[in-house]
């Protein structure tokens, strides 16, 4: 198997009929092919799928020994594979990370790196008014003192200034305790500003996506990053990263496919060169449900990162309209950036505590 499901290999269920093989093989053959920019050692890879799976002796063959490994790695402490992570990777190829300009960045210049973070929800008074009221009691109280009251004003001053006295009493209190939850949020997450950590090793696309966020998104002050998220319930790794800014979070997917033109149509399924890309998938739609689930308050949205898995080309267009959405890694700095960089300074302490929950430990 060298690896490679033969039926993620060419998009197909494990109950494709030998028409819907046959069909699968053609549509990939046309890009895949050495005549037109594929490699060999891909292209026969491919062909290896077509002629197991079209031939029914050793399709049964290899269905049997498919359903030995799935067992394998269905045992308790076993890593579950997702389907079509690292398709058409080519080992010996290295994307390049990609080059921006920062004039080019629209959302650049209007992000202040040094602004002082502003933590949500509010959990008490604000530090001014507090003061000022603190402030009008004392004056009230001094007053008081200085003036020579009768008897009755004297009377009608001290009721005055214990009823007010008790609010105050009352304001500084919230004040310190929230002050003191401020400081104690800080004290543990406030210079931590990226959790969890890719593997080098295995997902290089990963490790390019991290060092994107890191060097552009990171930015903004109120950025958190995230590697590797498990969806609630679930003990896998769903989401490749997160990266939350505010009550707006967007779910990634780093992929690792093949070059070309990549699009979604209205029901949000991959295309690939004008036709339905059949050389991976991703579950980052259900992702993105879930976690709008999770968090109501929160804003989510998608983003598959593609990066070309050999010598080539990966191109997008802006299609907003959708959810869940391929993207170039420029496109991504641009697009992504712009949309978080409108609440640039906010932490939300409740939603922020949610999503690293779902951190990977």
């Amino acid at each position: 198997m060298r690896g490679v499901d033969y039926y993620e290999l060419l998009g197909l269920r494990s109950e494709a009929t030998a028409a819907e093989v046959k069909s699968a093989y053609r549509t990939l053959a046309r890009t895949m092919h050495p005549d037109v920019g594929g490699s060999d050692g891909q292209f026969r890879l491919l062909q290896e799928a077509y002629e197991t799976l079209a031939d029914p002796v050793r399709r049964a063959a290899y269905d049997r020994k498919r359903a030995t490994r799935a067992k394998r790695t269905a045992r308790p402490g076993a890593t579950r594979r997702r389907p079509g992570r690292s398709f058409g990777e080519d080992p010996d190829y290295v994307p390049k990370p990609p080059r921006l300009r920062l004039d080019d960045i629209p959302w650049w210049d209007a992000v202040n790196p040094e602004a002082r973070v502003r933590y949500l929800p509010v959990i008490g008074p604000k530090r001014g008014p507090t003061l000022a009221l603190v402030g009008a009691w004392s004056l009230l109280l001094i007053a008081g003192l200085a003036a020579q009251l009768s008897t009755p004003l004297m009377a009608t001053w001290l009721g005055l200034l214990i009823a007010s006295g008790v609010g105050v009493v009352v304001l500084l209190r919230r004040h310190l305790n929230a002050h003191r939850a401020r400081r104690m949020f800080s004290a543990e997450f406030g210079d931590q500003r990226i959790f969890g950590v890719p593997d080098p090793k295995h997902q290089r696309p990963q490790v390019l996506t991290a060092d994107l966020c890191a060097k552009y998104l990171m930015r903004m002050p109120g950025v958190r990053v995230f590697h590797g998220l498990v969806r609630p319930d679930d003990e896998f790794t769903d989401v490749d990263h997160a990266v939350l800014c505010g009550r707006r979070m967007v779910l990634v997917e780093s992929k690792s496919w093949l070059p070309g033109h990549y699009t979604v149509d209205e029901a949000g399924e991959l295309w690939r060169n004008g036709h339905p890309f059949r050389g991976g998938e991703t579950g980052l739609a259900e992702g993105v449900a879930t976690f709008e689930e999770l968090l109501p308050e929160v804003e989510v949205r998608g983003a598959v990162l593609i990066y070309p898995s050999r010598a080539g080309e990966v191109t997008t267009v802006d299609q907003r309209e959708h959810q869940v959405v391929p993207m170039t890694p420029e496109q991504f700095v641009h697009d992504i950036g712009r949309w978080l960089a409108q609440d640039a300074g906010t932490v939300d302490r409740e939603v922020f505590t949610a999503v690293l929950d779902q951190l990977v430990e």
